[in-house]
């Protein structure tokens, strides 16, 4: 269902994450977002920078907006992002340094490199009892957001699929992963549900793993099918939401975690198998490569697509007519009516600094409006290129 795109025609976004002020300098740690709410220093400091992300994303030109992952914690190289709903549902215990046993054959990495330093300094904790939905305070925080912006707000969480990959068990109560991962996809359900039942009309749920296991296994592994099955359970009941399935290839600390970033072998089961509205696809850091995949089915798509027109590893800050280039290569294979444009992935996750991620995100909105110029489409107001607006003027 397009709550949110349906009369919108090659809508800017990001993807979600956005660097937070320095003065944002509080975390919740794991405490409940009610309790934390309560130390008068984060409740202004958390308020304040929900209304200076959305008014940044705004004076950016964007048409659909983010809460900028702002209830994460400010930690090594965006763990919160995984983090954050293990620290709050039931049948979890500790922080640990996953086992060479247990880690995903994927994420390890040579002794020297960014991405060894990343995954052997994360913890995390071992699950030691059924795992139980506890509120993770999602429609709450909408809330607040919605009620600073004049924009829809989507909202993104990380899905139980990627949580999975960093778990140990360490109790009778479950014989394998797989249970694990179903019990966490029924337990973001609720919270998924309790989301749409607060007004939020748009999620996004990132990064299910199935381009990660299609790649390794083939799509037709039981493994691969086990993870759909999750996603759809994880998503069950929301018809009436525009749900978004974001992939990429890794963000933390602006980092890509896997070399084999195909999507050819994940291709039919994100468009046709996954509930859900939109599909965002890792385009700009690719090169645009596989976006002809897409032409086969021009105008007849069972998803929107939503490219990432500029990219979150490189700190050049895109021009619009490279947004503007890379939107016409998309044209070739996807009609305007059923494309979106966004970013690879978000700017936090201790990522690129404000400024930079401003100005990419204006780009993407500028470079929307030079298309849509050239469509005879209507074009978006976009604050931060008004000549009259500039915070300097240089006197005639």
């Amino acid at each position: 269902m397009f709550t949110v795109t349906a009369d919108l025609t090659l809508p800017a976004t990001v993807t979600g994450s956005w660097p937070r002020p320095r003065w944002f300098d509080v975390s919740m740690w794991g405490s409940p977002l009610d309790t934390t709410m309560m130390n008068v220093r984060y409740r202004e400091k958390l308020q304040d920078a929900l209304a200076v992300v959305l008014s940044e994303q705004r004076r950016a030109g964007l048409d659909i907006l983010t809460h900028g992952d702002f209830h994460l914690d400010e930690d090594h190289a965006g763990r919160s992002w995984h983090h954050y709903p293990l620290q709050r549902w039931a049948g979890f215990e500790g922080d640990y340094l996953q086992s060479e046993e247990t880690r995903s054959p994927w994420l390890r990495y040579p002794p020297g490199t960014l991405l060894n330093e990343i995954y052997t300094g994360w913890r995390w904790p071992h699950v030691v009892d059924k795992i139980e939905h506890r509120p993770l305070d999602y429609p709450k925080l909408w809330r607040m957001a919605q009620a600073r912006a004049d924009r829809p707000v989507r909202f993104g969480t990380c899905c139980s699929q990627v949580m999975g990959l960093f778990l140990d068990i360490h109790t009778d109560k479950y014989k394998d992963n797989r249970q694990v991962i179903w019990d966490m996809a029924e337990a973001m359900n609720k919270e998924l549900l309790a989301l749409r039942d607060a007004g939020c009309r748009c999620i996004q749920i990132e990064e299910p793993t199935l381009h990660f296991w299609a790649n390794t296994y083939g799509k037709d592994h039981d493994d691969v099918k086990f993870m759909l099955e999750a996603f759809n359970r994880e998503v069950e009941g929301l018809d009436d939401v525009e749900l978004w399935i974001h992939t990429c290839w890794g963000n933390p600390n602006m980092q890509r975690v896997i070399e084999d970033d195909s999507y050819a072998e994940s291709f039919e089961l994100y468009l046709n198998e996954c509930r859900g509205d939109v599909w965002t696809v890792e385009m700009t850091d690719r090169n645009m490569r596989e976006i002809e995949l897409f032409g086969k089915l021009k105008g007849k798509l069972p998803k929107k697509l939503c490219i990432g027109a500029v990219s979150h590893r490189s700190l050049q800050a895109d021009r619009a007519e490279d947004v503007a280039e890379r939107i016409r290569t998309a044209l070739k294979y996807v009609e305007p009516e059923q494309l979106i444009v966004s970013s690879d992935c978000g700017f936090g996750r201790q990522g690129c600094n404000r400024e930079i991620a401003f100005f990419k995100a204006t780009a993407i909105a500028q470079g929307c409006n030079i298309v849509r110029a050239e469509l005879g489409l209507e074009t978006t107001d976009v604050p931060a290129a008004d000549p009259n607006l500039q915070t300097d003027i240089v006197p005639k």
